[in-house]
């Protein structure tokens, strides 16, 4: 029985340090989005050398109409869910191989936790 309650306690800790650290701190987010803006747009409609990330969480990949996708991000058929994005900005060419983007990722599980909570104010 102890071995159980042990494994329940454990199970608790995981899941709610998993959900807590999804939540990310938009502020601070918002901060370090200032290394994506240079190449990315927070305006709808507004593209940069990338594409506006005005709505991006929930959005289709490559479904901007007037952004020049690579053939890979036209093929790749992802949804920009918290966890395909936190994929993304940690190796985008590792998750779509042949991507134009060129950054190299964010190793911080912090930064990609906020900027994902940044993106997901751009609504």
């Amino acid at each position: 029985m102890k071995r159980f309650g042990f494994m329940v306690l454990s199970a608790a800790l995981v899941f709610g340090a998993a959900s807590a650290r999804a939540d990310g701190d938009a502020e601070a987010g918002k901060k370090t989005f200032a290394k994506c803006g240079i190449c990315h747009a927070v305006e709808a409609g507004k593209n940069k050398i990338g594409p506006s990330l005005f709505g991006v969480v929930g959005r289709k990949s490559a479904s901007i109409p007037d952004f020049a996708y690579s053939d890979a991000m036209k093929a790749a058929n992802k949804t920009w869910d918290a966890a395909t994005l936190n994929e993304w900005i940690t190796n985008p060419k590792a998750l779509v191989p042949g991507t134009k983007m060129i950054f190299a990722g964010l190793p911080s599980q912090t930064d990609r936790d906020n900027v994902i909570a940044y993106l997901s104010t751009l609504k």
